[in-house]
């Protein structure tokens, strides 16, 4: 008899991305493949490689628990080493202590290294920005320590709806609207098996395995933006338009994403035409841009003149934009990290400072 189709699913979901991993993650030369390994990565066999160490960032919730314990089973059947790592964003009294219990968790089902991580979360963005910088900042620092190929993330299809509505709300167009990658970070580090499994899913996995979980009281808190789009926007949605919302929202951020992609593509091949012998942007020549393509040849222009890219918005581009498709005479355009652009002799000028 086989494992429950909950355990199954997330069980055959990290089995996917631990053989994208093995086969494209360069190897530690120490020791060979072991034969499940070789017959997915050959390449890396006949070097006589030792096969790479892939970590789970692990809250203790059940999305988290539910990956970590699919990848202790999955990571020894293809010889890959697998690690765990917890972040304490020290915002609720015990977390310490909570953090600690991950740790014992992690350690249960064999993984290696665990650690707890304690970071500081700072106020810039907000909140739920402030955190997620930092632990992201926490997971890259340990991605670097370990020697990690990989880190994966517990994000499922209902965090992928959340983050379609969140990004609706702003506004912020395509890009925005197709939610979190499979892959992402440097060198695609960071990787999300669960989003085409469901919440419950993974709740059931832990349950059929009596695996303990924490339930995060920010989650529930209305105090939080994504909080009050799981407990109150969607289930409204639902209940308006019914069942399969959270499909359709997840479905919408894959198209979103392949448009997204396609349009950038196109940017970053255009931008040189666009530009003059001193690399200034050219107005008549972007004008005739298509101006999704416009927006994004812009957006890529601020940034590479300092803006930050986490704190320039679509509302930005919009008062860039207007210098080329709007212009009457109007002063220089603000934006985050002290850029300024402003619109000389027909050409847009960007400058830090």
């Amino acid at each position: 008899m086989g494992p429950h189709p909950a355990v199954a699913a997330i069980r055959l979901a990290v089995r996917r991305v631990l053989h994208d991993v093995l086969t494209l993650a360069p190897d530690d030369p120490a020791t060979p493949l072991p034969p499940a390994a070789a017959a997915i990565a050959p390449a890396a066999s006949s070097r006589g490689g030792r096969p790479p160490l892939v970590l789970v960032a692990c809250s203790g919730g059940a999305d988290s628990m539910a990956l970590a314990s699919a990848l202790a089973f999955e990571a020894p059947r293809l010889g890959i080493r697998a690690g765990g790592i917890t972040v304490d964003h020290g915002l609720q009294q015990g977390s310490d202590l909570r953090a600690a219990d991950v740790v014992s968790r992690l350690t249960a089902l064999h993984l290696d290294p665990v650690e707890a991580v304690t970071v500081t979360v700072g106020k810039e963005g907000g909140p739920e920005a402030a955190a997620r910088d930092a632990r992201y900042a926490a997971l890259d620092a340990a991605a670097e320590r370990h020697g990690a190929a990989a880190i994966l993330l517990g994000h499922t299809r209902d965090d992928q709806a959340e983050t379609v509505l969140l990004g609706l709300a702003r506004g912020s167009g395509t890009r925005s609207l197709s939610g979190m990658a499979v892959a992402s970070g440097a060198g695609g580090r960071y990787r999300r098996p669960f989003l085409e499994l469901d919440r419950q899913t993974a709740r059931k996995a832990c349950l059929v395995q009596a695996l303990p979980v924490w339930e995060d009281p920010h989650n529930s808190d209305p105090a939080y933006t994504r909080s009050r789009v799981r407990h109150e926007a969607l289930p409204v949605l639902e209940k308006a338009l019914g069942k399969g919302v959270v499909e359709a929202l997840a479905r919408t951020a894959q198209l979103s994403r392949d448009d997204a992609d396609a349009l950038d593509a196109w940017a970053v091949a255009v931008e040189p035409s666009v530009r003059d012998d001193t690399g200034a942007l050219e107005v008549a020549k972007l004008y005739a841009l298509p101006p999704a393509v416009r927006r994004r040849v812009l957006r890529r222009a601020a940034i590479e003149a300092g803006s930050p890219a986490g704190s320039l918005f679509a509302r930005h581009i919009e008062e860039v934009d207007r210098l080329i498709t709007g212009w009457r005479g109007q002063r220089a355009i603000n934006l985050p990290g002290r850029v300024a652009v402003r619109r000389h002799g027909g050409r847009l000028v960007l400058r830090q400072g």
